[in-house]
């Protein structure tokens, strides 16, 4: 099996989990990127496909805070920014989804941090 194709497959699975659980939760989704020099979270209304919150290491806020964008520390406090924006928004129960990231490391540290700020998933 070619990379294509295992990405194409990982993908598929993703997507499918994601509109069986879409169907079945009437929360927002809180949705995690990582890229090798960044993370981004973002709450999703899947209903009306508006997003309600985000935060990421490319806000000019926490730039300046951080030493590095591309590590725990960064994805923690990535966490606690997206959970204050969430609640502000109104929202306190959301259904993680990390995409086909696996639940360690950087995606681990947002969502605890996440639970943490007061966010229930």
């Amino acid at each position: 099996m070619s990379k294509v194709a295992a990405k194409q497959r990982r993908q598929w699975r993703v997507r499918k989990v994601l509109k069986k659980a879409a169907e079945k939760n009437e929360r927002p989704r809180l949705t995690v990127h990582r890229s090798a020099n960044h993370i981004y979270a973002q709450v999703i209304n899947d209903a009306t496909g508006a997003t309600l919150a985000a935060a990421s290491t490319v806000d000019t806020d926490l730039k300046k805070k951080l030493k590095s964008t591309s590590n725990k520390d960064a994805a923690q406090v990535v966490g606690k920014l997206v959970a204050e924006r969430a609640k502000q928004a109104g929202v306190e129960k959301v259904a993680f989804d990390r995409g086909s990231y696996m639940y360690h490391g950087r995606v681990k540290a947002l969502a605890e941090a996440a639970r943490e700020a007061g966010l229930s998933f």
